[in-house]
């Protein structure tokens, strides 16, 4: 069977950019292949792990199992997307440096995509609602803490709040703190 191609024209990080694909292609491999976006990894390929999220028009998807062609028209935000225009770092980058949210790395920018649907919503979640929103990445060095803390930390921030860090002790006494050891 010969391979089929279309022409993609969508948006990438604030930038109008087309480029022909293989109608089969993942998104992941678009933006790897085509683009460079080496933020977007390959991780389980199933949309299992979150390793390769991106937003497509302000909404976390696994970019593994979402065609390339689908893209078309769409506006998509990758890691590469939220530096300044000098190259700093966004608040919720800067977070995970800061509570050092950052292992090896690897599932990192797909959990700071998600981080920022979450943030952009401009919603205060519970601890309860934001490890469930969280919950959809796999972190092979159980950093998960740490991550929560980073995007907890930034969603009180842009709230105009300060988190003192600490644990919330009421909703562990009410049972209303998951059990679950990854969130």
């Amino acid at each position: 069977m010969e391979k089929q191609y279309k022409l993609v024209k969508f948006n990438l990080n604030g930038k109008d950019v087309a480029t022909m694909v293989d109608v089969r292609a993942s998104l992941t491999d678009m933006l790897r292949n085509d683009f460079r976006m080496t933020s977007v990894k390959k991780g389980c390929e199933v949309g299992e792990c979150g390793a390769c999220n991106v937003l497509i028009d302000g909404e976390a998807y696994n970019s593994c199992i979402y065609l390339a062609v689908w893209a078309e028209g769409k506006k998509v935000r990758t890691l590469e997307g939220l530096l300044g225009p000098n190259g700093e770092l966004s608040d919720i980058q800067q977070a995970f440096v800061d509570e050092t949210a950052i292992q090896c790395g690897f599932c990192i920018p797909g959990f700071i995509m998600t981080a920022v649907e979450i943030l952009e919503s401009d919603k205060l979640y519970s601890d309860k609602q934001l490890r469930k929103l969280l919950s959809g990445h796999l972190c092979r060095c159980t950093g998960y803490e740490n991550i929560f803390r980073a995007v907890k930390k930034t969603m009180y921030r842009r709230h105009g709040l300060e988190w003192d860090g600490t644990f919330d002790e009421e909703q562990y006494n009410n049972g209303t703190v998951p059990t679950n050891p990854y969130f």
